[in-house]
C-alpha cells in the first residue's frame, strides 16, 4: 500500500445543489479530478433540478464560520473558492472568517446574477460582496452582468469589458476575469483577463449544448484546483477553462431540463 504523505487542500464555501450539477457538488468533483482533495463549507441548502430551483434554505452564519475554522485549523488549505453566499450576513462573515484564517489563493466567484440576467441577491449582499469580499480574491470571475454591477458600466462590447475589468481590480481584486458566456455573436465564450499588468483576451472552443448548469462553479473550482496545485493565477486560469471546455464536450443529458457538464468526462469515453 502506498501511502499519500501530502495532497493539495483546497476549500467551497458554497450552496448544496440537490441536482448534483452545481455548487460544491460540481465544486468537489471538479477537485477530485485535478487530484486536489476537497474540503466544503456549505452556506445555504438549495432543492433544485435540472428545471430550476424550488427552495432554498440558507444556513446560520455562525455555522458557515465553524466549518471554515474547523477545516482550516486542522486540514490547511491552499485555495479556496466562493460560490453563493446568499446574505449579506454570510457573505460578512466568509469575509472575515477568510481574512483571519489568512486563507491564501482566495478564486470568488461573485454569485449575484444568473448568466440571463436574473438578479439572485438583494442589494445589501451585493454591496458586502463588493467591499468586503472581492478586495480579498486572488482571482475574481464575475460573469457580464456582475461585472456590469461590479463595475458600474453596461458591457456590450470587448472593449467594455476590458473596462469593467480594470474598474473591478481597483476595488482590490488582484486579478480579474470577465466571462463572456453571456455575451453574444463573436463575444460569445470570450473572457477578458487583468492582473494589474496584463489585459488579455482569454478564447476557447465554443460548445453547442444546451447542457451547461454549473459551468461558472466548475470554472472558479478548477481555477482553484489548479492554484492548489502550484500553478500561477494566468496559468490556473487558462487550465481551467481548457477543463470546462472540454466537460461541456461531455455534458451530460439528463433530466428534463438543462443538465451539467460532464465533469468525469474520461470516463464517458470507454
Amino acid at each position: 500500500m502506498t501511502l499519500i504523505d501530502s495532497i493539495p487542500v483546497a476549500l467551497t464555501i458554497a450552496g448544496s445543489d440537490s441536482g448534483g450539477g452545481a455548487g460544491i457538488q460540481a465544486d468537489l468533483r471538479t477537485f477530485a479530478f485535478h487530484c486536489v482533495h476537497g474540503t466544503s463549507a456549505l452556506t445555504c441548502i438549495t432543492a433544485q433540478n435540472t428545471l430550476g430551483v424550488t427552495r432554498v434554505d440558507a444556513l446560520p452564519p455562525e455555522a458557515v464560520a465553524a466549518q471554515m475554522k474547523a477545516i482550516v485549523e486542522d486540514i490547511g488549505v491552499q485555495a479556496a473558492k466562493t460560490g453563493m453566499l446568499l446574505n449579506q450576513d454570510i457573505i460578512a462573515t466568509v469575509a472575515e472568517q477568510a481574512l483571519a484564517l489568512g486563507i491564501p489563493n482566495l478564486v470568488v466567484d461573485p454569485v449575484m446574477v444568473s448568466r440571463t440576467g436574473a438578479q439572485l441577491i438583494d442589494d445589501a449582499a451585493i454591496a458586502t460582496l463588493k467591499t468586503k469580499l472581492i478586495p480579498l480574491a486572488a482571482i475574481a470571475t464575475p460573469n457580464r452582468y456582475e461585472a456590469q454591477i461590479l463595475s458600474g458600466m453596461e458591457i456590450t462590447t470587448l472593449a467594455s469589458m476590458q473596462t469593467a475589468a480594470q474598474r473591478i481590480a481597483e476595488l482590490g481584486a488582484k486579478a480579474v476575469l470577465v466571462k463572456g458566456g453571456g455575451m453574444s455573436g463573436e463575444l460569445r465564450g470570450v473572457d477578458v483577463w487583468f492582473d494589474g499588468e496584463h489585459l488579455e483576451t482569454l478564447t476557447t472552443e465554443t460548445i453547442e449544448t444546451k447542457n451547461t448548469h454549473g459551468t461558472g462553479c466548475t470554472l472558479a473550482a478548477a481555477i482553484a484546483a489548479n492554484l492548489a496545485l502550484g500553478k500561477d493565477p494566468r496559468s490556473a486560469t487558462q487550465l481551467a477553462k481548457a477543463y470546462v471546455t472540454t466537460a461541456l464536450k461531455y455534458a451530460l443529458s439528463i433530466g428534463k431540463g438543462q443538465g451539467p457538464v460532464g465533469h468525469f468526462f474520461p470516463l464517458l469515453l470507454k
